[in-house]
């Protein structure tokens, strides 16, 4: 088994960032592995002690980002890859097609990445690579399992098998998933994608050995020039963004709230007309 982990660096959601209108101020913020991805990095894991293989950890970031990587080494990914965003725009589309120009060659059996980013509540990153790369995906993982065929074919309540007539694969992932408060059982062949959901594991950490092992195992940073636009490459419009982000704003500061004199007639009365001529709600 070849796994594929999408990692993202995000800021810890428990520190104070700064929002301005040229972006997010997060100089000063403690930066972690987006805690959705520890979920994937850790299935990952997981599966290669039952099956064998390889995991590899690969982000877009900057050259901070290479922190979050290293952590990951020394929790027990084999190798890590970089992809500099620095030249990309900060659109899901552009970096979503930059990373499946990074795992394509890799040819991996399974892509795991975390349901979504903590920083920005995005989502769709992960489900457009496997679009870009033609792969099945299930979303909001909470059970995991690698069968091969003839494991799926006796179990006695599999799920529906994403595949199209006729096709076969050697193996499958059985999944549960998460769905508004209940769960759907779904097989899907491999080579696929999962997104990972709160509850699918428990994390582990990474121990002193994980760490001076971590040091000497494969770690490349790739460019985005190099993968757009030359002899061999992904065509460079492949990559231009579909969204702009024009502005970007602090939530309004709270009003200070109002106290209403007299009766219970009396504040009902103006009540409703303070809700009338200045909330507009009635």
């Amino acid at each position: 088994m070849k796994i594929v982990v999408l990692l993202k660096q995000t800021f810890d959601t428990e520190e104070k960032i700064i929002v301005t209108p040229e972006g997010v101020d997060d100089r000063d913020a403690k930066f972690v592995i987006n805690p959705y991805d520890e979920y994937a990095l850790e299935e990952a894991i997981r599966q290669r002690e039952l099956l064998g293989g390889q995991v590899i950890v690969v982000t877009c970031g900057p050259e901070r980002s290479q922190e979050a990587l290293r952590t990951a080494l020394a929790i027990g990914a084999d190798e890590a890859i970089r992809l500099d965003g620095s030249s990309l725009p900060d659109d899901s589309y552009s970096i979503a097609s930059a990373l499946a120009a990074v795992i394509e060659p890799l040819k991996p059996d399974l892509v795991l990445a975390g349901l979504f980013a903590v920083d920005s509540g995005s989502g769709s990153a992960a489900l457009q690579v496997a679009e870009r790369l033609g792969l099945p995906h299930a979303s909001a993982v909470v059970k995991a399992a690698i069968l091969s065929a003839a494991e799926l074919d006796a179990l006695p309540a599999a799920g529906t098998p994403l595949q199209a007539a006729g096709q076969r694969a050697e193996r499958y992932a059985l999944v549960e998933r998460d769905v508004e408060g209940d769960t759907e059982t779904v097989s899907i062949p491999l080579p696929a994608l999962i997104t990972a959901q709160q509850g699918l594991n428990e994390p582990r950490y990474p121990s002193l050995p994980g760490i001076m092992k971590a040091k000497r195992k494969p770690f490349r940073t790739v460019k985005a020039s190099e993968l757009f636009g030359g002899a061999g490459s992904a065509p460079l419009d492949s990559a231009a963004p579909r969204t702009v982000r024009t502005q970007l704003l602090p939530p309004p500061p709270r009003a200070a709230g109002k106290r209403i004199a007299g009766g219970p007639a009396e504040q009902a009365a103006a009540l409703v007309e303070l809700l009338r001529t200045e909330a507009k709600l009635l």
